[in-house]
């Protein structure tokens, strides 16, 4: 049985989902004991905005009685255009934003509709903005009206300007989906299958990775991982899984100093790779700060926690490194409090 500390550890790195519009109290409990990073919300969460609030009051208040009294990272998808959980804005797709006439312009207006728009429910992380640079159009990425452009200049310029005005107004940023999913094909969806992308190395780092060298510049602060395989740089494991990927891509080779996020840990793509636990440790290990549980189910959140703090007790996984991420989620959280 894992250490309590180790739990309070672990905890402190995986991000809860629930079903419904209500907080169960199995969750609040966990709160309550120190053991989760944030919750992530989807529109089955938020029926109408006062119940979103009457929501997130119920898990401040839960937080507050926590150890540490940390603020929770409360976090949505609010892309715009066909990607949002609340109604508000920003309207406008990725794609029509970069069709736009002053298209910096339009980035800039709709992080700052994202951010009022998150900030008004008590949100205080976007999962947002998407920087993949699509290849073909219509593909998977383009078919959703994801991508600014075809152009990794111009996702580069729109991204920043979405996160910079977004992060000035009190809500963090998530650049997605690296090393970039721009080169998906219209049927190939992480989230119900394993996806391979060939990509040429020199490719890769010229168009794909180009808008994060942009994003990490403005200060944005956290970048998820694809959970993609990328054979350029890792044939075996999925971007989220790979530390080639995670930390001598990502935080090496590009510098990025933030947080590190998964994609939902229940992905069709990780079918290999074990359970929840298995995937979490895999994570971990691969240098990812916090683990997104977004099945709709507090125990997932449970499993993840439980299997990264046996992880910790055993050796299994880095006792400095995992601090080092502890720590990198913690001052983020505190920076938030403002907002949450």
């Amino acid at each position: 049985m894992p250490t309590t500390d180790s739990l309070q550890l672990a905890g402190r790195r995986v991000i809860y989902s629930y079903a419904g519009d209500t907080p169960p109290t199995e969750l609040l409990t966990t709160i309550r004991a120190g053991r989760a990073a944030g919750v992530i919300f989807f529109k089955d969460n938020v029926p109408t905005l006062p119940k979103l609030q009457a929501a997130v009051a119920q898990l401040r208040q839960a937080a507050a009685e926590a150890p540490t009294g940390a603020p929770l990272l409360l976090m949505t998808d609010q892309e715009g255009g066909k990607v949002h959980r609340l109604e508000g804005a920003p309207l406008l797709s990725a794609k029509q934003t970069g069709l736009a006439a002053n298209p910096a312009g339009a980035a800039a207006d709709a992080g700052a509709g994202a951010a009022r728009t998150l900030s008004e429910a008590g949100l205080n992380v976007n999962l947002a903005p998407v920087l993949d640079v699509f290849d073909t159009p219509d593909n998977f990425i383009d078919h959703f009206e994801r991508s600014y452009s075809q152009k990794p200049e111009v996702v580069a310029e729109l991204g920043s300007a979405f996160l910079t005005a977004q992060q000035s107004l009190g809500v963090a940023a998530t650049a997605k989906h690296f090393p970039g999913l721009g080169a998906a094909a219209a049927g190939e969806n992480t989230d119900a299958s394993a996806v391979v992308l060939p990509v040429p190395l020199a490719d890769l780092r010229a168009r794909g990775e180009e808008p994060y060298r942009a994003a990490i510049a403005a200060g944005v602060r956290l970048v998820m991982a694809s959970w993609a395989v990328y054979p350029a740089l890792d044939a075996y494991r999925p971007a989220g899984l790979s530390r080639t990927i995670v930390h001598g891509e990502l935080r090496e080779r590009l510098g990025f100093r933030g947080v590190t996020v998964t994609d939902a840990l229940e992905a069709g793509a990780l079918a290999a790779f074990g359970d929840a636990g298995e995937r979490a440790v895999a994570a971990a290990d691969a240098g990812m700060d916090l683990v997104l549980c977004s099945a709709r189910d507090v125990h997932q959140g449970d499993a993840a926690v439980e299997a990264l703090a046996a992880a910790l007790d055993s050796g299994r996984l880095d006792t400095a490194g995992f601090t080092e991420a502890v720590h990198r989620v913690d001052a983020l959280r505190g920076s938030l409090a403002t907002t949450s």
